[in-house]
């Protein structure tokens, strides 16, 4: 018999202001909808338009808000600037990144070549760096967070998606590297609240 999942709780989203890539299907529409269930205000990005509409609708019915359709091909640059400026001109901030577009292209060392290489890392990574290199400025005003959909494809070892697995390892690694350089401007703010001084301790008072 296979074991239940366990059940979890999450906070209410409401008023946070979300963007979500890869929204027109599988994690990226799932999250969206779940976004939307609690009280998420969101701006969903794709590359299917149809598929991105039914998103959006399931997405109004679920939060009973209109979500911001900022369609496209994050690979260009003037693409991402205009998603992110879109969304921060439609809802004046941005809290959340949902970092969720990503292709996967079958292929060895012997079959991949450069041009599907390039697609992949190109999608998979570059777009992430630039998208996330335009939304951090928002996001540390609005001590907003940064969630990167990555894949067990980039902690193990599989054959014949050579490029995806490279691609999902450079996403694990972008998201720690990221995390401990963004994290001195969430943590010790959060410090102001949660300590009595005000501040982490120094080593010599914890001596």
């Amino acid at each position: 018999m296979a074991a239940e999942a366990a059940p979890f709780k999450v906070s209410s989203l409401n008023g946070k202001v979300a963007l979500v890539t890869g929204a027109s299907s599988g994690i990226g529409a799932s999250t969206s909808i779940l976004f939307a269930k609690l009280g998420a205000k969101l701006a969903l990005n794709g590359r299917d338009m149809e598929n991105l509409t039914k998103t959006a609708k399931q997405c109004k019915v679920a939060g009973q808000s209109e979500p911001l359709l900022v369609p496209g091909d994050l690979m260009d640059e003037d693409t991402a600037k205009k998603t992110i400026e879109k969304t921060v001109d439609h809802y004046g901030r941005l809290d959340v990144l949902i970092n969720s577009a990503g292709i996967l292209v079958m292929g060895s060392i012997e079959t991949t070549d450069m041009e599907q290489y390039d697609r992949v890392m190109n999608t998979n990574v570059r777009s992430v760096y630039h998208l996330t290199h335009l939304a951090v400025p928002h996001l540390v005003n609005s001590k907003g967070c940064i969630v990167n959909v990555s894949s067990v494809n980039g902690q193990r070892s599989f054959p014949g998606v050579l490029a995806y697995c490279m691609s999902k390892s450079a996403i694990d690694q972008f998201t720690r590297c990221t995390a401990l350089e963004l994290a001195s401007k969430q943590f010790l703010e959060k410090c102001k609240e949660t300590h009595a001084l005000g501040r982490p301790g120094e080593v010599d008072e914890v001596a």
